[in-house]
């Protein structure tokens, strides 16, 4: 009986990690190994990044709801407190939004809160 080995497949495999690998420097884009470690922290480090933008992202919408109350004379802080107590349900990115685009609705949903 003749040996069956599985290198067809391996090269296979082998070829579709080397494949997405594209880019990558040295090694780490046509030796194996490096290849899969390189992917496997590269989608480490892609599972990170997504959720620092949605950090950095509600930060920068409460830095912008900031910055237009500051020129009404309001605090971030106090402003956020009564629409709770008002049971307004806007979230930050549409405030932010909200501030930017249509700055007479925002004085109204200030002025609703503020009361």
């Amino acid at each position: 009986m003749s040996r069956v080995t599985n290198g067809l497949m391996r090269q296979r495999k082998h070829r579709k990690y080397v494949k997405s690998a594209k880019g990558f420097r040295l090694g780490r884009k046509n030796v194996y190994t490096q290849v899969r470690q390189a992917l496997i922290k590269q989608g480490q480090h892609a599972y990170v990044s997504r959720r620092l933008k949605k950090r950095d992202f509600r930060s920068l919408w409460i830095e912008r709801i900031n910055a237009v109350l500051r020129e009404k004379g309001t605090k971030y802080s106090t402003f956020i407190n009564a629409l709770y107590t008002k049971n307004i349900q806007l979230d930050r990115k549409m405030l932010s939004n909200i501030a930017l685009a249509f700055p007479a609705v925002f004085d109204k949903i200030h002025e609703e809160a503020m009361k």
